[in-house]
């Protein structure tokens, strides 16, 4: 699977990443890719950059050799209420926001309150995506948060990195996320979570993943330019 938009990538300014700005872009640009979403980790993360540098995105140009850049965030969910730690006021001046779970900004809940913390944070009308559902770490009702999903239009993340190095003992919740995706038609981005500019762009075992259960490709909204588009801009 090729996807031609990026939805969540790092940069050096993450604090735990290991390229520039400008080596992502080019990297998309190698593999032929048409626009790169930057998710740089909120302020809550240990290591993330101040706030001003979120806001400050808006130096960034729009287009950099022939890539579409999209600015964003990787907000962290910090209590079982859904707030984030980053204001509204900030995240609302994005072009993309992503909310997620790390244990290392909240304690792992029960069933319960995790799926609670997601729930509240997709009735946020600024988060556009729920990052990394399948973490382990962080049990969930699946078919509550899907059914969320489609109720509030919000996405549902299916992270490569979940199937490398990252969030181990993911593949089986991924799955089990994806499965009812399709089933219920709840739509989702396949992200790298590139904390290295090789890895931009890299969904091979996102992709595998969804071929063994004969995902709807339809369903990925970064799938295709227009479609991404499309689905945030109208």
């Amino acid at each position: 699977m090729f996807i031609e938009v990026e939805t969540h990538c790092h940069t050096l300014a993450s604090g735990h990443a290991f390229s520039t700005l400008e080596e992502v872009i080019q990297m998309a640009k190698k593999k032929g890719m048409k626009a790169v979403s930057f998710t740089e980790h909120a302020p809550g993360m240990p290591g993330g950059p101040n706030i001003y540098h979120i806001i400050n995105q808006q130096v960034i140009p729009k287009e950099i050799e022939g890539i579409r850049v999209y600015k964003g965030v990787e907000a962290n969910i910090i209590d079982f209420d859904g707030n984030l730690d980053i204001e509204d006021s900030v995240i609302e001046r994005l072009d993309l926001v992503i909310a997620s779970l790390h244990s290392v900004c909240i304690k792992p809940g029960t069933k319960e309150e995790n799926t609670r913390a997601i729930i509240k944070a997709m009735e946020n009308k600024n988060v556009d995506i729920i990052g990394h559902p399948g973490n382990p770490d962080f049990p969930i009702d699946k078919e509550v948060v899907v059914k969320k999903a489609i109720e509030t239009n919000t996405l549902i993340e299916i992270n490569n990195s979940s199937f490398l190095s990252s969030r181990k003992g993911s593949f089986h919740n991924c799955k089990e996320i994806a499965k009812l995706c399709n089933e219920y038609g709840a739509n989702i981005v396949c992200g790298s979570d590139a904390h290295i500019s090789y890895d931009v762009g890299r969904c091979d075992k996102s992709s595998e993943m969804l071929d063994s259960i004969n995902f709807n490709y339809d369903l990925i909204v970064n799938l295709k330019f227009e479609r991404f588009k499309e689905h945030f801009f109208g």
